[in-house]
């Protein structure tokens, strides 16, 4: 009679993706490149700010744009010309270090001194997924509401900096920005809020230097 025993396998795969957000860091490092990971819902405006952070500083960048379907982004940051790699997730709703890590492969690191990673429009996926940044941003409109913020707040929490986006569109929409000023501030004391209109360029300037200071102090 064979004997059967019960094997129980597992295999932590946030401390797997931990270690491969370590090895994307020390990389980033090797070659001289602060990484930026923007979060943030889908509309939030994260794809326009890369733009406008392409466009009003004189960083070397290199861009990672994830989503379901990539190319769409991708397509509007190449425009800008810099070097952009377009990772597909697929049913995937985030990013993850994995994936960066082969995104990076297609890059020229030594032309880049600013790597920013522009994750898929969710606010919940990746809230545990590092990807070995140097600073994550997360990007929330008006538009969704003014109890996003307490409604998902471990990304709030996790975050570097928060922009409320598109205040132009508060009243339209009954969107009380100070109460989202207040609830970030509830979940992440110590976080710089910034508010923005980027369609007429209110706030870029903030975000910029909050960017700079980041990146001088790394």
């Amino acid at each position: 009679m064979h004997k059967v025993a019960d094997i129980e396998v597992q295999k932590n795969i946030m401390d797997a993706n931990r270690k491969l957000a370590d090895k994307n860091r020390e990389n980033f490092e090797d070659h001289g490149i602060f990484c930026v990971d923007f979060v943030g819902a889908i509309g939030s405006g994260k794809t326009t700010l890369i733009e406008d952070i392409i466009d009003n500083t004189d960083y070397s960048i290199g861009v990672i744009a994830g989503d379901v379907i990539s190319e769409f982004d991708a397509g509007r940051i190449e425009k800008h010309d810099v070097p952009v790699v377009g990772l597909n997730t697929g049913k995937e709703c985030h990013l993850d270090a994995h994936l960066v890590r082969h995104g990076v492969a297609d890059l020229p690191l030594d032309d880049i001194d600013v790597l920013i990673i522009e994750n898929v429009g969710n606010l919940i996926c990746p809230v545990d997924f590092e990807l070995g940044s140097h600073m994550r941003i997360v990007v929330v409109s008006v538009t969704e509401g003014d109890d996003t913020v307490e409604k998902h707040p471990l990304i709030f929490k996790d975050s570097d900096l928060i922009i409320i986006n598109k205040i132009d569109l508060a009243d339209a929409v009954g969107a009380d920005t100070d109460k989202m000023i207040a609830d970030a501030k509830a979940l992440n004391p110590d976080v710089e809020v910034i508010k923005s209109n980027l369609k007429d360029g209110e706030g870029l300037e903030e975000i910029i230097a909050a960017i700079n200071k980041r990146k001088d102090n790394i």
